[in-house]
């Protein structure tokens, strides 16, 4: 009998970038691929996606009765993943569960150390080849000291303990406890009594991106969409892995060791045009960290997106450097698809470029908009607000300077100290908030010097009033266009999907203001999230 895995992205919800439109978790649809491959049922459950609460995941697991639960976790979702796998264990003691993702890569001895229960395995770093290695080394009942990337906790009582340990050891980038089991393997359950944690060696990262194996056929497309652009079909694919810059607040640096590999310009655009073809897929953001760091693979990219005309509207993130470095061929990006670019921004000082380290400065920030723009590209960036210095002034700087940038869209974002970042150690004495779920860029978690937590948050709601109200009056004096269609539609999006809806509800202002503004365009088919 094939075992079952069920690969479940946890239920929650911060009104951030979800807001915008809903796209398939990559990290499964890559893992599910290898795991099928190896001979196991896989299946993909969205609970995000779906708006679905623990009670209707509880009904899939005891209806699906899977002997393997996995999900994962950035810091913010860390605590809904755990109630995932807390759920999965109240309903059956025996299933094995796997945490993946950033938060628990970063901090598998605390995920373990504080959930003995819970959380059998935690998988660290990329989880193709170290799941399945693991899950067939619990199968088979072989040692784990050969599995790379993981690490577990290792039992000191109990009768079972020597067994499940030798289970367990050897397996990369997962934290176990040794717990739970699967249907004929009984004999490796042990008691929950506290242990050691062990790590193994950390895995290499795979160096062949192309012979990664996508089930996409395993994604319920119907649920993917753009909300801007109704009607359409979401994807979400990967060009590269990877990011070699070292900014200071990030966690994608700390995951991929400023380490970066690259697929081949033909096999991503193959996988683009099966997407297309199999699926119906007219939207892709690509969840590159970084596509456009090798120049002469991004034009190929570019040449083969227009030579085969694809006809895929892209979404990407970048960085200010490359908008600089190809000032020449931006109107290949849009030829080739390319619609709608967000670019690390992050502040409006120099002064907190360098304590962000961010290798720009602010004059180039807003030349790389300018030229995006310029080519009929819609223009997102975002700025990070909060450090234990921050003031009313610096706040209402950073709103004119956003306002002088000129993107189409702008984020005010609260700073995140990840747990794990290096920015982490510098700020720890101005933390206020232990609730990971806040970490979310929409809560305060810092306590300025100079300003109340209160007083922070409301002023931020204010730069975002004031910013789309100023957008919303130029764009509509302005002539029509794609970017003037795109950015009303994005705005209703945000009115009603987004964390704004709930904050700027009560004001009166800017929704009565919007809704003006927005009234001679109608916006049909936006999706209320």
């Amino acid at each position: 009998m094939r075992k079952k895995v069920l690969l479940i992205t946890p239920p929650y919800h911060a009104g951030v970038v979800e807001s915008a439109g809903r796209w398939p978790n990559l990290g499964f649809v890559y893992i599910a691929g290898h795991l099928r491959a190896a001979g196991f049922e896989v299946e993909i459950y969205d609970a995000m996606t779906r708006g679905d609460d623990l009670e209707s995941v509880g009904k899939l697991l005891a209806d699906h009765r899977p002997h393997y639960v996995g999900t994962s976790a950035i810091t913010a979702s860390y605590p809904a993943a755990l109630e995932v796998l807390r759920l999965a264990k109240g309903l059956n003691p025996r299933v094995i569960t796997l945490l993946g993702g950033v938060h628990p890569t970063m901090m598998y001895t605390q995920v373990l150390e504080e959930n003995p229960g819970v959380v059998d395995f935690v998988i660290r770093g990329e989880g193709e080849v170290t799941t399945v290695e693991l899950l067939q080394a619990l199968e088979s009942g072989s040692p784990l000291d050969g599995v790379l990337g993981m690490a577990y906790l290792e039992r000191t009582e109990g009768s079972h303990r020597r067994r499940a340990s030798q289970a367990l050891e050897g397996v990369p980038g997962i934290a176990r406890l040794d717990k739970g089991c699967t249907e004929g393997a009984e004999s490796r359950q042990v008691d929950v009594s506290a242990g050691q944690v062990v790590a193994t060696a950390p895995r290499p990262f795979i160096q062949d991106l192309d012979s990664l194996l996508p089930a996409w056929d395993l994604v319920n497309w119907s649920d993917y969409t753009l909300f801007v652009r109704p009607g359409s079909r979401l994807g979400i694919v990967s060009s590269s892995r990877g990011c070699v810059n070292a900014c200071r607040f990030c966690s994608q640096q700390k995951f991929w060791h400023r380490s970066y590999r690259q697929r081949s310009p033909e096999s991503f655009v193959q996988e683009l045009e099966h997407l297309r073809d199999s699926y119906g897929v007219t939207v892709v953001m690509l969840s590159d960290e970084y596509p456009t760091r090798d120049r002469q693979r991004w034009e190929r990219i570019l040449h083969l997106l227009s030579e085969r005309r694809v006809g895929m509207d892209l979404l990407l993130e970048t960085c200010v450097a490359d908008i600089l470095r190809d000032a020449d061929i931006l109107e290949r990006y849009h030829q080739a698809g390319v619609r709608h670019i967000y670019v690390g921004v992050e502040a409006t000082s120099n002064q907190r470029l360098e304590i962000f380290q961010k290798d720009i400065k602010c004059e180039e920030s807003r030349e790389a908009l300018r030229l995006i723009n310029e080519a009929g590209i819609i223009t997102e960036c975002s700025f990070v607000l909060g450090l234990p210095d921050e003031t009313p002034e610096r706040i209402a700087e950073t709103l004119a300077l956003a306002k002088y940038y000129d993107p189409d869209f702008a984020h005010f974002l609260h700073l995140a100290p990840w747990p794990y970042a290096d920015l982490y150690q510098e700020v720890r004495g101005f933390i206020v908030e232990e609730d990971y779920s806040k970490y979310n860029f929409v809560e305060p978690i810092l306590q300025p010097e100079a300003m109340a937590l209160a007083e922070m948050k409301q002023t931020i709601i204010d730069c975002y009033r004031e910013f789309y109200l100023d957008k919303a009056r130029s764009y509509r004096a302005g002539p029509d266009g794609f970017k003037k269609e795109y950015f009303f539609r994005s705005l209703q999006v945000m009115l009603k999907n987004s964390f704004l809806k709930k904050h700027l509800a009560g004001l009166g202002k800017m929704p009565r203001e919007v809704e003006t503004l927005l009234a001679p365009l109608p916006v049909k088919g936006v999706d209320d999230g």
